[in-house]
């Protein structure tokens, strides 16, 4: 969840000098736009991974910083929980065989990771949802130690006013409250990471969003919160609930929600981060002493942290990034879409073909001659979204040239060629195209993924107490996840 800060406490005179900075950056960033060299000759693709902790019955372990403690690599990380912890996968370029790294770093470090963690009572999971969770589990007590994670609770909520409401309809229904941000910890995602330059980041924002709806159809993987089945993606409802720093009152006024697909297509990412300064208080009012304008004008590269933490604090399913990377007396600037609609899970082989599909399928659409966003409304994006987490695999949703159609068949006979092109022009070899789409086209033609395969196993249980049978469908998933076997491969 970003930078690690120090607990305080924020005058007005904090606020006052932290908007003044944070419009001092964005002017900046505005000329660096026009101006500076970008790191764009060769594009990083990256990878994270956020996982959940359990015991040997399957319940959460609230054990992270013991389990970190044993894992003792720094790819890893908390995460808002302590049931959760986060790995960071070195980031890489496809056209080095970059997706084979990932896949290879990233089962070499959990399998690594698990051993040490088992040691402390402590399993990986990844999964969107930890289904076994309860309410008890939802309080202050089981927010991690680092300091930020208290402070952006106590921000969201004295921002807000009131208890979180949570209200979630699906197969049942979900009605509770939280007197913190706690509940967004029981989302765990999958985030990757795009590089490019400036003058084609909208683009590649613009096709993310546009996708976004067929990500979560085909990796729908959270189908249980508390104990109730919801939404085949319930972490998209609850990420949007749990961290509204909005009363009724200001809802009904128009005040845009933290979590936010948007509202429009962009010309440039200066739009995004513009409208995150014109839009949003700060939460994390930090002010450092870089003055940007005078580092820019020294022939440096300006960090702009306060615009960076800023940004780090709006939850975009899509999230522009401005980073800073190279040693002290060589910085340089980049851009990357960040693309946080999956779930995590179910396996490493899963994972890997949800990110074959984003990354083929979003260099197609953003370098299309025809932009798919010129023929089809934001707002029918914003409506495939969220009908995608509600049913997943069985979603039905709207496709320019096409109409309604299920996300499936659209997948197979239009998504997936073009997947396969755009991976070419990354140039990412045949056979690891073919083996990795193939998992996308399995999952298709056999309706399974891990929500659904999930739901149909809580569905041979239905004669057991319900967290019994979480606890034992969870157990089994957790066994058939170290197989690495696909999900649409699990009988």
């Amino acid at each position: 969840m970003g930078e690690e800060v120090d607990l305080q406490e924020f005058t007005p005179a904090d606020r006052t000098r932290h908007r003044e900075k944070v419009r001092r950056c964005l002017d900046v960033f505005a000329r660096m736009l026009r101006e500076a060299a970008f790191d764009t000759d060769d594009p990083m693709t990256g990878l994270e991974v956020e996982l959940n902790l359990v015991d040997e019955v399957g319940d959460p372990a609230l054990k992270n910083a013991e389990a970190l403690e044993a894992i003792a690599d720094p790819d890893f990380q908390t995460e808002l929980g302590q049931f959760n912890i986060e790995i960071n996968v070195p980031p890489a370029k496809l056209r080095e065989r970059g997706l084979e790294r990932f896949e290879a770093d990233l089962r070499r470090s959990l399998n690594d990771a698990e051993t040490k963690s088992a040691e402390v009572g402590a399993h990986l999971v990844m999964i969107g949802i930890l289904p076994t969770l309860a309410e008890g589990h939802m309080g202050l007590h089981s927010i991690s130690a680092n300091p930020r994670y208290k402070l952006l609770s106590e921000q969201i909520l004295d921002a807000r006013g009131e208890d979180l409401a949570i209200t979630i309809s699906g197969a049942d229904r979900l009605d509770t409250t939280s007197d913190s941000i706690l509940p967004e910890a029981a989302c765990t995602s999958t985030q990757l990471h795009v590089q490019t330059a400036p003058d084609h980041f909208a683009s590649y924002w613009n096709a993310s969003q546009a996708i976004s709806a067929i990500q979560l159809a085909v990796g729908a993987n959270s189908p249980y919160l508390l104990g109730r089945q919801l939404w085949r993606e319930t972490r998209i409802p609850l990420f949007e609930q749990a961290t509204d720093t909005r009363s009724e009152e200001l809802k009904a006024q128009g005040v845009r929600p933290r979590v936010w697909f948007g509202e429009r297509w962009i010309t440039s990412v200066f739009d995004l981060f513009e409208e995150n300064v014109r839009y949003f208080s700060a939460l994390l009012p930090i002010t450092d002493d870089e003055d940007p304008l005078a580092v820019l004008e020294a022939g440096g590269t300006p960090e702009l942290p306060e615009l960076r933490l800023h940004n780090g604090t709006i939850y975009r399913w899509n999230r522009p990034v401005y980073d800073v990377t190279g040693p002290p007396d060589a910085r340089v600037p980049h851009l990357r879409v960040e693309n946080r609609v999956l779930a995590a899970g179910p396996t490493v082989a899963d994972t890997m073909a949800n990110a074959a599909f984003y990354f083929g399928l979003v260099r197609a659409l953003a370098e299309s001659e025809r932009p798919l966003w010129s023929q089809m409304s934001f707002s029918a994006a914003e409506e495939n979204f969220h009908v995608a987490a509600q049913h997943g695999i069985d979603a039905q949703v709207y496709w320019p040239g096409v109409g309604q159609a299920r996300a499936t068949e659209l997948v197979l006979r239009r998504l997936l060629p073009m997947a396969h092109e755009g991976l070419a022009a990354w140039g990412v070899e045949t056979a690891t195209r073919d083996r990795l789409l193939g998992i996308i086209e399995q999952r298709c033609l056999l309706g399974t993924n891990g929500a659904e395969w999930f739901a149909r196993e809580m569905d041979q249980r239905r004669g057991q107490d319900r967290f019994d049978a979480l606890r034992t469908t969870l157990l089994d998933y957790r066994e058939r996840m170290h197989t690495n076997e696909p999900v649409h491969t699990w009988s």
